[in-house]
């Protein structure tokens, strides 16, 4: 409650007259369809989404980069399409040497293989859909060219989650471990930033293992020391301040964990994810004593199904339950027919219900539907009637 996806938007509409926007898209999101979980859209679908979302707030993108490019075919379509709407595109290849080798890292042959992108004004905004997009070797790549044409710049982090100054085992916190739960990320206390300053801070397995490199790296390209002494110092992260109710945070955030729960278990399903992502998952629900049913749609959606099974309502013999929780309160469920799908009947049941509009009266009414019908087996040559919700 009260977090806004959207955010990064927000904040870069404020400073469009003082920077330029790259996006960052790592090349094996696009080529395996990753799906973006607040908005349900692939990452390449995202990063359309961002260009356009921008333009509408009269800000242009500079460019797309696409890292880890290796030629990937799904990478070239979108490298295409983004190329005929007249976007510059990049593409950075996987780092020679990297993690370990830095004097190859910090080389011609390393970030100095990047193409340079050439930015006019004095704030440079990296962005991109996701985590582990390549945001910061994009940087880095950067800060290598400006440091060999004598442009002294500096590289920071506009970091949500996890919230540093929240308890290491906070539920927003493990929320995130939750999102990222497929890529293993996992939370622990900054050693760096204990060291250093004596105070606990919450970071994330990636972070404090690339830091030690991260930091050799800085001070190879600046010919001087680290501007950080701590992964932690490389965030800028105000999430916490936010946070007026933490009663209320912590529920939505066991109830984010639970949705996890049911993502990866859809993914599962269809290919997308292994078992011991899903496990994962399943032990942080126990850490806080939940079950999939603490969420208050899950058993009126199970119920749904069982009540379609009962009146043979399903379409061939598979038999599928929805559930959507209104603002005000009330729960409306719906399940599958050979007309639709479960998630469009709840959305329908939905709509009469906030318009109070009576079951009786059928919002799709015969003569549409048979259109429909019509269009998908005789024109499109399709063997499902069932419409879904896109």
């Amino acid at each position: 409650p009260g977090y806004v996806p959207n955010v990064k938007m927000r904040l870069i509409r404020e400073l469009k007259d003082k920077a330029d926007v790259l996006l960052c898209i790592y090349a094996g999101d696009i080529e395996r369809k990753k799906i973006r979980a607040d908005f349900g859209i692939t990452y390449d679908s995202d990063a359309l989404k961002l260009i356009d979302d921008l333009r509408d707030g009269d800000i242009d993108v500079l460019g797309v980069v696409i890292t880890r490019f290796e030629q990937q075919p799904a990478a070239l379509l979108f490298k295409n399409k983004l190329e005929r709407r007249n976007i510059l595109v990049f593409t950075h290849r996987y780092t020679k040497g990297y993690p370990t080798d830095v004097e190859l890292i910090v080389s011609d042959e390393g970030y100095g293989a990047n193409e340079y992108i050439e930015t006019d004004k004095p704030l440079v905004i990296v962005t991109g859909p996701g985590p582990g997009s390549g945001k910061m070797a994009t940087c880095l790549s950067q800060l290598y060219h400006d440091y060999k044409r004598g442009i002294k710049s500096g590289y920071a982090k506009f970091e949500t989650f996890p919230i540093w100054n929240l308890p290491l085992k906070h539920p927003v916190n493990v929320a995130y471990e939750a999102a990222t739960a497929d890529i293993r990320d996992f939370n622990l206390i900054d050693p760096f930033h204990l060291e250093a300053y004596g105070e606990s801070a919450v970071n994330y397995n990636r972070d404090a293992e690339v830091f030690p490199v991260l930091k050799r790296i800085l001070e190879k390209i600046t010919g001087g020391n680290s501007f950080y002494k701590s992964p932690t110092d490389m965030g800028v992260n105000r999430a916490r301040f936010g946070i007026i109710d933490d009663e209320v945070t912590q529920e939505a955030a066991k109830l984010e964990i639970i949705r996890r729960y049911f993502r990866y278990r859809c993914e599962y399903a269809m290919g997308f994810s292994d078992r011991d992502t899903v496990q994962r998952v399943e032990l942080f629900l126990k850490d806080f004593n939940l079950s999939p049913e603490d969420r208050r749609v899950v058993q009126p959606a199970r119920e749904a199904a069982l009540d379609a099974r009962e009146r043979n309502k399903g379409n061939e013999g598979i038999y599928c339950g929805a559930a959507i929780e209104l603002t005000d309160g009330n729960i409306i469920t719906g399940s599958n027919s050979p007309l639709m799908h479960a998630a469009s009947s709840v959305v329908i049941h939905a709509i009469k219900h906030i318009a109070g509009i009576p079951e009786k009266i059928k919002l799709l009414p015969p003569y549409i539907t048979d259109s429909v019908k019509n269009l998908k087996t005789e024109i499109l040559n399709e063997k499902s009637v069932s419409l879904d919700l896109e």
